[in-house]
């Protein structure tokens, strides 16, 4: 069977219509789908879309704003005596502006007036350039009206997104006449959206940085210090501090090391899927070896193996404060790389909200999107691997722990139930690895010390934090309580799967049949928001999952102290403001489209409350 031919290539710098509208932008081609027929191309401000062919057209088809000019000598005669003049002109200009431009360009008195007594009315409506470079006379122009692209001049309310300047072509044609008419319509042309190099800032701006690069260390320090007292009480505060220099340990330390660098060479082991990620700002997508599911069965392994020759894994529960130090060690210095590496990175490598030019925000917000080693994702592997395995690691050692300090033949009911509802969270996560390249994380957010610190301190020593008080602070479980626990669990890890897995699959493949009975709203974007199945209900389906899990985890601790509960609490103000954060995003990102969305999707998280 013979192959439709593809008249654009991936790669190919052209122009491509911006939906509903008549505008013409530079964008590139990252794929085209022989099936649906349609291109997938990229703009400069990041914006993808599907576009039809006829709504591409070569970029040699659209004449130049300098050939324009060489055909009117008077109006480069005036342009010449002002070379540095930059003002940005409206599509929709009154004669007045008009003439107020025509003075600026310093044209002379007689040249303004006629051109003020030849303005058509038009001028003061958005105005379309229809001129062809290639054809010789006006007559030819008037032909090539009927069939070449449009390039409509922007409405007044768009003029902060874009910039007014004319393309160019490196096309060669003769010149013909060109009336004063069509100099002004070029004049309006817009050309392709700018850039941005970074957004609005977030967790307090500057000064909100500087407070998180304190406050999160010594929040797990706190942590650490007061689930390890006889009376962990919030009324006991503060907890004593330890000396000094018993909170370095250099064993502890080495541990770490020694487990970062098993995760990594599980990482590189060409095991596993090679997965693709989403589009980059520009254009290309990353590859990923995703054997995450792999890395903690072998990882598995090797802790039961080194139990059996007699490790005593119950010194990570004795040195728990020591090991988090040696880890936020590391992750400091992971940040500092970070950060000096990305002052050499190119700028459509660096993530937009973490290049705002000031240090300690950029250093904390991360700059570099996607940091590699050669094929070695640095964001992606402590993402996934050490902090969240070390996870499950940890909560076995406190089960071995309460075994020893209680004097138990088996974990009691409550240890075992925090180990295996975090564990099938893990490794549900690892299994299902691929789904996480479509995340804000991956996607959007800088690699730099929030990233780092999150996820080889904040994760393994603060999400172990049930586990870790349950050693001291036993709490017996009867029947009818495993049951209702059991059981809540169960529904939360089920919306949680199946609203995740909805998402992914949409934002991968909007066309697939499987997801034809869904009802979507259509963005200017090319992109379409869901409003049925699970992104019906709310608007955050996975994050009612991830709480009601949640919840399950802590009521296995009871209700005698308030800091078993912090998963909970914590996890509450992380989604809210997630929640914030994606609203503000979204709202810039699709305007009217996300307030439609908004109006019918009522519910952020919890159905009739939030």
């Amino acid at each position: 069977m013979r192959m439709p031919s593809v008249k654009y290539q991936i790669g190919d710098t052209v122009m491509g219509r911006w939906p509903g509208s008549s505008l013409y932008y530079q964008v590139k081609v990252l794929s085209f789908d022989a099936k649906s027929q349609l291109y997938t191309v990229i703009y400069k401000d990041g914006t993808e879309l599907e576009l039809k062919e006829q709504d591409i057209k070569s970029a040699s088809g659209f004449r130049s704003r300098s050939r324009s000019r060489s055909r009117s000598p008077a109006r480069r005669r005036s342009r010449s005596r002002s070379p540095a003049r930059t003002t940005r002109r409206s599509s929709s200009r009154t004669a007045a502006a008009v003439a107020a431009a025509a003075i600026t360009e310093g044209a002379p008195s007689s040249r303004k007036d006629s051109k003020l007594k030849d303005m058509p009315e038009k001028l003061t409506k958005p105005v379309e350039n229809n001129s062809n470079n290639r054809h010789e006379s006006q007559g030819e122009n008037d032909t090539a009206n009927k069939s070449d692209a449009k390039v409509e001049a922007e409405p007044e309310k768009n003029q902060g997104r874009y910039n007014l300047r004319r393309r160019k072509d490196d096309g060669d044609a003769k010149e013909a006449e060109v009336k004063p008419q069509q100099l002004e319509e070029e004049e309006a042309r817009p050309a392709a959206p700018a850039a941005a190099s970074t957004t609005p800032l977030d967790f307090g701006g500057r000064l909100g940085a500087y407070f998180w690069l304190l406050f999160l260390p010594a929040w797990v320090f706190f942590l650490v210090l007061q689930v390890n007292l006889e009376d962990p009480s919030l009324a006991n505060f503060p907890p004593p501090l330890p000396p000094l220099d018993t909170l370095f340990d250099a064993q502890a330390l080495g541990v770490v090391l020694l487990w970062i660098l098993f995760q990594a060479l599980l990482y590189v082991l060409p095991v596993g899927k090679l997965s693709e990620g989403m589009p980059l700002r520009s254009g290309e997508r990353l590859n990923y070896r995703t054997n995450g599911f792999f890395a903690i069965v072998v990882s598995g392994v090797a802790v039961a193996a080194a139990v059996h020759l007699g490790v005593n894994l119950a010194y990570i529960h004795s040195h728990f404060l020591q090991l988090a130090v040696a880890s936020l060690l590391v992750s400091f210095l992971l940040s500092v790389y970070l950060y000096v590496r990305s002052r050499c990175t190119a700028p459509d490598q660096l993530a937009l909200g973490g290049n705002s030019g000031n240090v300690l925000y950029d250093f904390f917000k991360g700059r570099e999107l996607n940091p590699r080693i050669k094929n070695f994702d640095l964001k992606f592997f402590c993402e996934m691997r050490p902090g969240l395995i070390g996870w499950c690691v940890i909560n076995f050692a406190m089960a071995l722990a309460e075994m020893q300090q209680q004097g138990l033949e088996a974990p009691s009911h409550a240890m075992i139930l925090v180990n295996l509802f975090q564990l099938l969270y893990v490794v549900d996560g690892l299994w299902n690895e691929e789904a996480i390249l479509t995340t804000m994380d991956l996607m959007h957010d800088g690699f730099g010390f929030m990233l780092a610190f999150g996820d080889l301190v904040w994760v393994p020593f603060t999400y172990t934090l049930q586990a870790y008080y349950l050693v001291s602070h036993p709490n017996p479980l009867g029947l009818p309580a495993l049951v209702a626990i059991v059981a809540i669990k169960l529904l939360g890890f089920y919306i949680f799967r199946k609203s995740n897995s909805q998402k992914n699959n949409f934002r991968r493949n909007p066309s697939d049949p499987k997801l034809a009975y869904l009802k979507t709203i259509p963005t200017a974007t090319g992109k379409s928001l869901l409003v049925s199945g699970w992104w019906g209900v709310v608007r955050h389906p996975n994050y009612l999952g991830d709480l009601t899990m949640a919840l399950a985890w802590s009521l296995p601790c009871g209700f005698s102290h308030l800091l078993p509960w912090y998963y909970m609490i914590y996890f509450i103000i992380l989604l809210v403001h997630r929640d914030s954060r994606d609203m503000s995003d979204c709202r810039r990102k699709y305007g009217s489209a996300w307030d439609e969305y908004c109006r019918t999707v009522r519910y952020r998280i919890i159905p009739g409350v939030y």
